[in-house]
């Protein structure tokens, strides 16, 4: 194993300081400045005695690294991707071994578990494997609002609403640091689309910028202290995110107390737009890529630079010697870089001997799949009853499911359970005459898209659907006992999906007839599972089936912890984190939104987009009125609102209070299993402030709490503490947190729309003055009650 350290002679050790936890400022001094930017450059594609891949070669696919220096005891250290497991290569040149990892439940079916208890166990399973296997740094979780439902990335970002987001990345952050190792948050901030993500500019109110995009940063950063923060790529009111020192340093440092470590994107910084740099590979591709500003992002207080090149070192050294960079800003970016490495495995010495349970970690796989899993219809089939033995599986995601999406969320793991096997495993016969049909058609999709030319992310390709022949389904409705169709949708990073990819295809939408029409005429039941990233249209036919399953892509274990699900070994507990539109035009931010046109379009000279809308910049009109917001204050249609979910048993809610303990209120409420299965229920707590100096959604979710398992019969009270600070709303005008004096109404709800019991309070009201930053460079037409 190769490790950073070198013997010293006693008379070097005694001149030369070793970094200890308590003499990082000794350390500092004795740093040449080559020294000190070399630790402020990733070291992972770098040349020199100090640099390039002698690091990541020790754990092969990392995604980087910081330089090490042995002469001062300073180790190298080892970053990975996630979010939903470590990202690393499973084999390794002359090496029988491998080195898989667990792929875990993506980012959105773990939020809409609402358990953060659960996200926590999940969280430590990661941070078990990353410590194992010899990694110092996990790049996650990603936690941008879900502001539009065709963001490329919403499979693993959690939810439309920054408490539940904020919450949810809090428990996995503290999951994960509790093995040792860290986290990195991101994508800070407003990364909310994929099309043109390093030169799009998000033009955005303040007002919306502290309530929405940033406040589930706020909540995570507090409540968990990741070790590092990611600057996005995008521009921000006119400037670079990584750039902005109002933003990496007056909010996030001075307003909200973060003591770590903030870092670029892989390549962040480089806007192709405003400062486009042409380059010719050497297979003769033009390019057109950003020239970073690497002083500017030093001096906002962007620490660490990824993944690194002799040209950052560079503009650094360059900076340092023109005056353009201070040396305090830079000797800043190096103290907080050691305290971050005196906490790492590497600098501790660990040995990792590459050996994590994995079967362990499935089972937790499954049961938080199950606990992620929205039950969005029943019409009385679910769970199967016991005399449903055949099944006829229809869909290719049934052979082959999505386990999360493409990029750097992707894991590489020994294996993903198609539902085919899972039925298997729980005890059911699979109608056989489907399996080589479903074969031949995925081997001919397999043989035809090797042959174009894909990017690295779109790395699992997706077969179209096909309708089987009326005979053979006739045939089937009569040999089996229940019809399940699976739907699939892909998501991942670098692009962003499009309209007509929300709507289910002529051909999907065929399937779905046929198959309904043929099971029922013979008395037979219909399920549809949903391995699907990101919210779909859903209202024109959600009625047509008996049932439908929302298990998201969940991960490795996808068909053991469905088939558990159909069966009733497992409950689903899901709700969902985000609004489901009628039609996806109802979505306040689809007037802005680049749904249909992509700015990297191949052959196209991305510079020509610098004025094009929603490649240039993206207008945030819809300001406060993202997701439930927006459709509960304007009281628009939904197809499934915020927060909804269904069970195998029902629940009732009493005895709603709502108490002011001084700087909180605590809510309180007792819910009761009235059915005959055992589950567990959500209580989430919607505040209806009173009117003040500014117009406020109709409703804002504050709180929300998950019981144990109710047996029938049993209840549970659940109390949750909302400090009265976060009932304030933002007042542009003034710069501060506003809460008006007034009465506040406490609500308890199975959704937004579910609403089960109130309290009143009479609250006074408060007042905290921020820094006025953030301002928008381009006039927004902001989405008004008035």
């Amino acid at each position: 194993m190769l490790m950073a350290t070198v013997a010293l002679s006693p008379a070097i050790a005694q001149t030369v300081p070793q970094l200890r936890a308590d003499n990082i400022e000794e350390v500092i001094k004795a740093m040449t400045l080559k020294e000190k930017i070399e630790l402020c450059v990733g070291a992972h594609q770098q040349t020199g005695s100090n640099r390039g891949d002698k690091y990541t070669d020790e754990v092969a696919g990392v995604a980087g690294a910081t330089a090490g220096f042995p002469r001062l005891g300073i180790p190298y250290t080892l970053l990975a991707d996630g979010p939903a497991g470590l990202r690393i290569k499973p084999t390794r040149p002359f090496d029988s071994n491998t080195y898989y990892c667990t792929h875990f439940p993506m980012g959105t079916c773990l939020s809409s578990s609402w358990n953060t208890d659960l996200v926590y166990s999940v969280g430590s399973a990661i941070g078990d494997e990353v410590h194992r296997y010899g990694v110092d740094l996990l790049l996650a979780p990603g936690v941008c609002i879900q502001r539009n439902p065709l963001c490329g990335r919403n499979f693993e970002y959690y939810s439309e609403d920054p408490v539940l987001s904020g919450s949810i990345a809090a428990a996995y952050i503290n999951g994960i640091q509790s093995q040792g190792v860290g986290t990195s948050i991101k994508h800070f901030a407003f990364n909310n689309q994929e099309t043109m993500r390093m030169g799009n500019d998000a033009i955005v109110s303040q007002r919306a910028a502290r309530e929405i995009y940033l406040k589930n940063f706020e909540i995570a950063i507090k409540k968990a202290q990741p070790w590092t923060v990611m600057s996005s790529y995008n521009l921000v009111n006119g400037k670079m995110t990584s750039e902005r020192r109002d933003l990496l340093t007056t909010i996030l440092r001075d307003e909200w107390g973060y003591k770590g470590i903030v870092m670029t994107d892989w390549g962040g910084g480089c806007d192709p737009l405003r400062r486009p740099h042409k380059s010719i590979s050497k297979d003769g591709v033009i390019s057109f890529n950003g020239k970073p500003d690497r002083v500017a992002n030093i001096a906002a207080g962007n620490d660490l630079i990824e993944p690194g090149d002799e040209d950052d070192i560079k503009q650094i050294e360059d900076g340092i010697n023109n005056g353009k960079l201070s040396m305090a800003d830079l000797n800043e970016s190096v103290r907080r870089i050691l305290q971050y490495i005196v906490k790492t495995p590497h600098f501790k010495g660990y040995q990792y001997k590459s050996n994590p349970d994995l079967k362990a970690h499935a089972l937790i796989t499954s049961n938080a799949a199950a606990e992620g899993t929205v039950l969005l219809e029943n019409k009385g089939v679910l769970p199967l009853s016991a005399g449903i033995k055949n099944v006829a599986l229809y869909g290719v995601a049934a052979y082959r499911p999505i386990a999360g999406g493409t990029g750097s969320g992707n894991v590489n793991r020994r294996y993903t359970v198609s539902l085919v096997e899972g039925m298997r495993n729980a005890g059911y016969k699979v109608d056989d005459s489907m399996i080589d049909p479903y074969t031949k058609l995925l081997s001919k999709y397999d043989s035809v898209s090797a042959t174009k030319d894909t990017e690295w992310w779109k790395s699992h390709p997706v077969a179209p659907e096909a309708v089987p022949s009326d005979a053979d389904l006739q045939q089937q409705a009569q040999n089996d006992d229940v019809a399940i169709i699976t739907l699939q949708r892909l998501c991942g990073e670098g692009f962003d999906r499009t309209a007509t990819d929300f709507n289910l295809n002529n051909t999907e939408l065929q399937l779905l007839k046929k198959v309904t029409d043929a099971f029922h005429a013979q008395g037979k039941k219909v399920v549809v599972v949903l391995n699907i990233g990101g919210v779909i249209e859903s209202a024109s036919w959600k009625n047509i089936p008996d049932a439908i399953l929302l298990p998201w892509q969940c991960g490795q274990e996808f068909g053991n912890s469905v088939a558990e699900i159909l069966c009733g070994t497992l409950s689903p507990s899901g709700k969902l984190p985000m609004t489901w539109p009628v039609a996806y035009q109802d979505a306040a931010s689809s007037k802005n939104f680049p749904s249909e046109r992509r700015a990297n379009e191949a052959g196209k000279d991305r510079t020509k987009y610098v004025n094009e809308k929603d490649y240039g910049y993206t207008l945030y009109n819809e300001d406060i009125y993202v997701g439930y917001r927006y459709f509960d204050t304007f009281n628009k249609n939904v197809s499934y609102p915020f927060g909804y979910g269904l069970s195998y048993t029902t629940f009732t809610y009493s005895n709603v209070k709502a108490t002011d303990n001084g700087n909180k209120v605590t809510v309180s409420v007792n819910i009761t299993n009235t059915g005959c299965r055992p589950g567990k229920e959500v209580a989430e707590v919607y505040v209806t402030a009173p009117k003040g100096a500014v117009e406020k959604p109709a409703q804002e979710l504050k709180a929300f709490s998950k019981t144990r398992v109710l047996q029938p019969g049993e209840n549970q009270t659940l109390t949750m503490n909302i400090d009265k600070a976060d009932l304030a709303s933002f007042n542009t005008k003034q710069s501060a947190w506003v809460a008006d004096s007034g009465t506040y109404t406490f609500k308890i709800g199975a959704s937004s729309r579910d609403i089960k019991g109130f309290a009143n309070l009479k609250l006074k009201g408060s007042k905290q003055k921020v820094h006025n930053v953030l301002k928008p460079t381009m006039k927004l037409d902001l989405l008004t009650q008035k």
